[in-house]
């Protein structure tokens, strides 16, 4: 009797193709337009998001997803039958989210619509029991990792000069020190291991970003990376608000103050926000203070991926001796490749002026990719046991060494950057 084998590819490499196809198809073919979800009133709400035009534009990106969703499922060998009836409640519950986000009050707040993505997922997830088809209808590897090829797109080596040398120095020290020191604490507090590198992750590098591709680094759990990102934007909002009141306070210079946000904020959106109460010089310092701290986490992906590969491969190949190279490429999560060709290429082989053009329509994209995965998080988590199972110990590791990064960061800024 012959057996059939069903051809199945690994996931990562699978996010690596579906990245790079829709990189080409922005390029060469067909460039997405980017709905609108700002409004300020009900007025707005119908006139702009609610617009024939918009929801056209909703729909067009909805048949682009799901046949992008569609290639992925079939390539890694899951239920296509389940993914079409799945995908389309997940598709309108996340442009529910980005609806919400869209609100310019809940826009001064910072609140970024991965969170309300989360929310969303988390109360009909507790509320409802879901079918276990529809649960193995939830890509959310698959999401989140198409997300961070897309996201290599932004990272260009030239920009990366344009930081300017005391932005690069300044996030150089902070990331290895605050890193260090949350993944000492981590220890000390006998947090677990998965926990502890998103942690570090996110309280050095770049917030929700950084906690995002070291989870998918070290494939980590969806419920702890939630948690982390949980803790992410919420200790950025009250950062937000009283960082420039103690600079105003104390009367620090505007450049230090700059330098100070940019070092230590966790979230992009929360700089800029806290860097304009201060002045045009701190926003300007901050912001690329900021950049230079996001340009490394293509760097922090990758040795995080090849450490956590060195010392967590529980083959007993490897628990009698060291692992080979072998063995290191065959754990090695292999997106973390598609993110840095993705900045290689937009770096080297694309033209500044075809960026522009493409830059917005990527960024909308991969921000959507990570909302869909926070909506599937939330659908696939369980609230109790998303706070039973995580101790107080995560949180005061965080806490602390947010405090830390905001102690060293101050110091570090005015070493630099006093006038």
């Amino acid at each position: 009797m012959s057996t059939s084998t069903k051809f199945t590819l690994n996931e990562d490499w699978t996010v690596v193709i579906l990245g790079f196809l829709i990189i080409g198809i922005s390029l060469f073919i067909f460039l997405p337009q980017v709905p609108v979800f700002k409004w300020a009133n009900a007025n707005d709400l119908i006139s702009n998001v609610f617009e024939t035009k918009n929801i056209q534009l909703i729909g067009l990106q909805f048949l682009y997803f799901i046949s992008i969703g569609i290639i992925g499922t079939f390539l890694v060998g899951k239920s296509i039958k389940n993914f079409l009836f799945g995908f389309p409640i997940i598709y309108i519950l996340t442009i529910l989210a980005l609806i919400i986000a869209g609100n310019s009050e809940v826009k001064a707040l910072n609140l970024e619509a991965v969170i309300f993505s989360l929310l969303i997922g988390l109360i009909i997830g507790n509320f409802f029991k879901l079918p276990e088809w529809f649960r193995s209808a939830l890509a959310t590897e698959l999401f989140v990792k198409i997300g961070l090829v897309l996201l290599g797109t932004s990272v260009i080596f030239s920009d990366i000069l344009k930081a300017g040398s005391l932005g690069l120095i300044q996030a150089l020290v902070v990331v290895l020190s605050v890193w260090y020191f949350a993944f000492w604490l981590c220890r000390k507090l006998k947090v677990d291991d998965e926990l502890t590198m998103m942690i570090s992750s996110a309280v050095s590098i770049c917030g929700v970003s950084a906690a995002i591709a070291t989870s998918g680094a070290i494939k980590g759990d969806s419920k702890k990376l939630s948690y982390v990102i949980s803790m992410v934007l919420v200790t950025a909002i009250p950062m937000m608000i009283f960082m420039p009141i103690i600079a105003s306070h104390f009367n620090f210079p505007e450049e230090v103050t700059g330098a100070w946000l940019g070092g230590s904020i966790d979230t992009s959106g929360a700089v800029v926000a806290s860097g304009s109460l201060v002045g045009e010089t701190a926003l300007k310092i901050s912001t690329i203070v900021k950049f230079s701290q996001n340009v490394l986490l293509g760097l922090a992906a990758f040795a995080i991926s090849v450490y956590w590969t060195y010392t967590h491969n529980e083959s007993s190949e490897v628990q009698k001796s060291k692992p080979t190279l072998g063995v290191i490429w065959e754990r090695f999560p292999k997106f973390v490749i598609g993110f840095i060709l993705a900045s290689i290429v937009f770096s080297f082989f694309v033209t500044p002026e075809t960026r522009d053009t493409v830059k917005e329509s990527l960024k909308n994209l991969q921000g959507l990719w990570f909302a869909l995965a926070f909506t599937s998080i939330g659908l696939e988590t369980n609230f109790k046991d998303l706070l039973q199972n995580n101790s107080r110990k995560p949180l005061i590791a965080f806490l602390a060494a947010q405090l830390f990064n905001i102690i060293i960061t101050l110091i570090i800024a005015f070493l630099l950057f006093k006038p």
